[in-house]
């Protein structure tokens, strides 16, 4: 027996018809389930940009979604305005009993969810959560003394323990999808001009949109998923798994992800598993320290005074630090909104321990232009880089911008695809050009200074100066 005779599915980042946790719940719980999905203007009117590649992703990965659920007898209502308004209005208009979505754990989706669930009780119609962007998510995952891990690699061997077939089972939606309904009146899908956003570069981007894009990046990785742990910190090598994106948006189950590399039994495949395991591990993080959203984990850390210089900012942003690896890093992610994982982790320890500039700055930068942009796992990763988060690098471990170069781009194959003006240097000198003699920087059509930036800190001594930074602090 149906609960309700109509509902109101809402799709926020969860942007797929198959194993769909809260579409499952929707359609097993009503006669009748219609659908729907909001440009929100609370978020959408905070972006920087007009031309803004996770909008026209979604909008790309939207109308597939709706392409399929028409041929299924369905529809999605687009709506543009502010969710916490827009969802309770068009409850009202198609008289349903409840509606339903599924769960997201950042501080200002908790908040607006709140806002519509209060706005739907007033007219006595319920907001039914589910939980489906996290293999396990809140208080799922303990201590064996009921606490909460702030510590990765104890809360890994716990999910590992926990994660059973139940947890990891899919949730069908096509056997019942003939409860999927169409509204009473035209649904037409918003255009990027309509949105107040502009076309970008995504369709020049290897992260095609939608579940068939997640599905032909996904079908290509298991392939060679053996092989992940070995390749994946070498950004010119084709070792990840490129679905970051189809992660953040939900073009594809994390239950169906996490299944098939469990099964693999194969030591890349419990390594990419890992990777799996952090998302959850930092969707929990932020859910129970909401403050790390705007400060240090360790609130401590929100003490350290930042000597850096503006400009050593911008010559980050604009990759003109004259560190090969991470001016093409961020070379990488000004072209296409996407940054190989390991270079990642490099440009964040620059920022921070070598320009020893505030984490925020660069976890804002990050927020801004990343495709895959996820508040938590941003923020985890930053505050891991910075040495302020819960289970952070140590402060005293510091990433060597020349030697990660050497290690992880031996050939400098990277380097070059990003910074042409380095193609002709040679080897031995393309992880630190400026100890180029002079002669050979004009032999190889690479005056430092004039074709390729000096570097603008010297290292060692900035470890140095990073080192009293939070020696001060612990003190």
């Amino acid at each position: 027996m149906t609960a309700y005779d109509r509902s109101l599915f809402w799709f926020r980042r969860d942007l797929r018809d198959e194993d769909n946790a809260g579409l499952h719940y929707a359609l097993t719980s009503s006669r009748q389930v219609y659908c729907a999905f909001v440009f929100d203007r609370e978020i959408l009117d905070a972006l920087p940009f007009r031309a803004d590649r996770r909008v026209e992703f979604i909008r790309e990965s939207l109308a597939e979604l709706r392409r399929r659920l028409q041929s299924l007898g369905g529809e999605v209502v687009v709506l543009h305005g502010r969710a916490r308004e827009a969802i309770p209005a068009l409850a009202e208009r198609l008289a349903v009993g409840a509606v339903f979505a599924n769960e997201d754990y950042e501080p200002a989706a908790v908040a607006r969810d709140a806002a519509v669930e209060a706005a739907l009780a007033a007219a006595g119609r319920g907001l039914h959560l589910a939980k489906d962007q996290a293999v396990f998510a809140k208080d799922e995952v303990l201590t064996q003394s009921g606490g909460r891990f702030v510590v990765f690699t104890p809360y890994k061997r716990a999910w590992l323990a926990k994660a059973d077939d139940y947890y990891l089972k899919a949730y069908p939606v096509a056997k019942y999808a003939a409860r999927l309904a169409k509204p009473p009146f035209p649904a037409p899908m918003p255009s990027l001009a309509d949105l107040g956003f502009e076309s970008t570069n995504l369709v020049h981007l290897p992260v095609p949109a939608g579940m068939s894009g997640a599905r032909r990046l996904f079908t290509d990785f298991v392939a060679r998923m053996d092989d992940y742990k070995s390749a994946r910190d070498f950004p010119a090598v084709k070792g990840v798994s490129y679905l970051s994106a189809h992660n953040r948006f939900g073009t594809i189950s994390v239950r169906e992800l996490a299944r098939t590399a469990r099964s693999a039994r194969s030591e890349g495949a419990d390594s990419w598993l890992s990777e799996l395991i952090w998302r959850d591990f930092y969707f929990q993080i932020l859910w129970h320290h909401p403050h790390a959203a705007t400060g240090a984990f360790r609130p401590a850390y929100d003490a350290i005074d930042w000597p850096g210089r503006e400009e050593h900012f911008a010559a980050w942003c604009e990759a003109r630090t004259g560190f090969p690896l991470v001016d093409a890093a961020m070379r990488q992610i000004n072209a296409t909104g996407w940054m190989h994982n390991r270079l990642r982790m490099v440009v964040a320890s620059f920022l921070v321990k070598d320009l020893l500039l505030d984490w925020r700055r660069g976890e804002k930068y990050f927020a801004d232009h990343l495709l895959d942009f996820d508040l938590a796992a941003n923020n985890g990763g930053w505050q891991w880089a910075a040495s302020t988060g819960c289970d952070a690098q140590p402060y005293f471990r510091i990433f060597n911008p020349v030697s990660q170069s050497e290690r992880f781009d031996p050939g400098g194959k990277f380097i070059r695809r990003y910074l042409p003006e380095l193609a002709r240097v040679p080897d031995r000198w393309i992880h630190a050009p400026w100890t180029m003699p002079p002669l050979e920087q004009q032999a190889h059509g690479c005056v430092i200074g004039r074709d390729y930036p000096e570097p603008v800190v010297e290292h060692s001594a900035q470890r140095e100066r990073a080192l009293s930074l939070f020696k001060g602090v612990r003190a």
